[in-house]
């Protein structure tokens, strides 16, 4: 039998990481790709409401009184949920004995939160109005029942991803193939979902459709919000049954001999007892090459957490000229950015088809680092566009189609770094951290810590230094572009060259 304890003491002294015994339940057979394509269609019921919280939340925060420069805190439960609740999940769903399988429930519980949550955001005009908000300024009780919404809309969105790919994992097993494939299903159904989602964000007219969402609490971007959230609650409904449906799982019996090792292994293991304190002790045996990556993933998302938070803000502020509450043209702006965000998708789609003959052509960093290049130029091109929509029209008048359509191509051209950003750091970690024998689940934290604390500085600063330089998006977008010109450098310089050290550890 092993002795965990002993092990982190050996691991003290002998300056490696404590083994990490893989969690492997009863074998299945061979899984149909179809079944596989069913399981990973939960993703786009996912990704719609992901995509709804990023084109609408912003501007419509701003209606119910919140001022643009504190938008971003509300943000802030997006990094902080990241940082804790998705590896906490897929730590306990590992270790789940329950009779419906170790991942479904947990998809299953988000699932449920998620709709709670749309609920709670899309009527929180509604609520504020029944707890005494009144008029059209600060609608103080409509924030608060909405900010609770928008976290556990977080909490819950979180929740539900990790387990996601981790059935697909489950079912694939030791087939590489198929769970290439998997993956490539779980990415298409994102792209499809992020289509639908701002597609939907992007038609004003839905309170027409469904008049019930126009209320006297609840104006017409209001309404539109609403019956955008009520549409999303379908397709997680229709999404998460078709896949928990679809998806045969064993459960996880209290105890089972693992064939790697030859050993029996409870699920109750202490082993398990301090997961956090091992995410954080991992640091001590990254080689530098994981370092550089680590950097280049913080710069890289110093750039793209800005244009996430304030895409369609910017296109309804810095193009269209309008503001919240303040006439038509601020709410045309917002569902002209979400046809933006839809296109985007669309390249992001093509681009990730094409991604691993970019890599074995120029190499994975080398195209990490010409991609984040790119998303400078990208972010430098709507600074240029917002100096010369400023210098074109007056204050009240529509945009000339040309500012429009050039927007609308930067926000497309950037899908292209998008999915790169999405895919090139998780490969480049997977593949050096596995040697560490740390496991792939805690690589996958490692990077997300690189994730969630450079998206927790920009919450906190983007709105203050906004507000600094006259209260627009510009300034969180000078930012993003030096930021992303930086990474994009070190990783054309850096991560190609970079030699693969050999880790510091002693084989078993």
């Amino acid at each position: 039998m092993r002795n965990p304890q002993a092990e982190r003491q050996q691991s003290k002294r002998t300056n490696r990481p404590p083994t990490q015994t893989p969690l492997l339940g009863p074998s299945q057979p061979r899984v149909r790709l179809r079944t596989l394509l069913r399981v990973a269609s939960v993703a786009c019921g996912i990704q719609f409401g992901w995509a709804l919280q990023l084109s609408l939340l912003t501007p419509y925060v701003q209606e119910l009184g919140i001022p643009h420069a504190w938008a971003s805190i509300i943000w802030l439960c997006g990094p902080l949920s990241g940082f804790f609740v998705q590896p906490l999940v897929g730590h306990f769903s590992d270790k789940s004995t329950s009779r419906f399988g170790r991942r479904r429930p947990f998809i299953l519980g988000g699932a449920i939160s998620i709709v709670v949550a749309v609920l709670i955001i899309g009527f929180s005009a509604d609520l504020g109005w029944v707890l005494g908000d009144r008029g059209t300024g600060k609608r103080m009780r409509a924030v608060v029942v909405f900010v609770i919404g928008f976290w556990l809309l977080d909490v819950a969105n979180n929740m539900t991803q990790g387990p996601c790919r981790a059935l697909l994992a489950d079912l694939t097993g030791k087939d590489h193939r198929r769970n290439r494939v998997a993956n490539a299903y779980f990415s298409l159904f994102m792209a499809v979902g992020n289509v639908l989602g701002y597609a939907t964000g992007s038609y004003n007219k839905w309170y027409k459709i469904l008049p019930f969402t126009f209320t006297s609490a609840c104006n017409v971007s209001c309404a539109n919000l609403k019956a955008a959230f009520i549409i999303d609650i379908f397709f997680i409904i229709v999404t998460t049954y078709i896949s928990l449906s679809a998806a045969n799982e064993q459960p996880l019996t209290s105890s089972h001999r693992s064939p790697h090792l030859g050993e029996e292994m409870s699920v109750d293991s202490p082993e398990h007892e301090a997961f956090l304190w091992e995410l954080f002790g991992t640091f001590r045996y990254l080689p530098n090459t994981v370092w550089v990556i680590l950097l280049v993933t913080s710069l890289n998302w110093i750039g793209w957490f800005p244009f996430l938070l304030f895409d369609t803000d910017w296109m309804g502020r810095e193009i269209y000229g309008g503001k919240p509450n303040e006439g038509e043209n601020y709410n045309l702006g917002v569902s002209m950015g979400s046809l933006g965000l839809m296109l985007n998708s669309v390249i992001l789609g093509i681009t990730s088809v094409l991604m691993e003959k970019l890599c074995r052509k120029w190499g994975a960093g080398c195209t990490w680092g010409i991609s984040s290049v790119f998303m400078s130029l990208c972010f430098v091109a709507m600074i240029i566009i917002t100096i010369i929509k400023s210098n074109l029209t007056i204050d009240g008048q529509l945009p000339p189609n040309g500012i429009v359509v050039a927007a609308l191509i930067v926000f497309a051209l950037l899908g292209i770094p998008l999915a790169i950003t999405y895919s090139v750091p998780y490969a480049l970690v997977s593949s050096r951290i596995e040697s560490l024998g740390l496991g792939q689940g805690l690589s996958m934290g490692v990077l997300n810590l690189a994730i969630v604390v450079p998206q927790v500085i920009v919450s906190l600063g983007s709105g203050p230094w906004d507000q600094l330089f006259g209260g627009g998006n510009s300034p969180a977008f000078v930012v993003a572009a030096i930021s992303a010109f930086l990474s994009g450098l070190i990783g054309i310089l850096a991560i190609p060259r970079t030699r693969v050290e050999k880790p510091r550890i002693i084989p078993h």
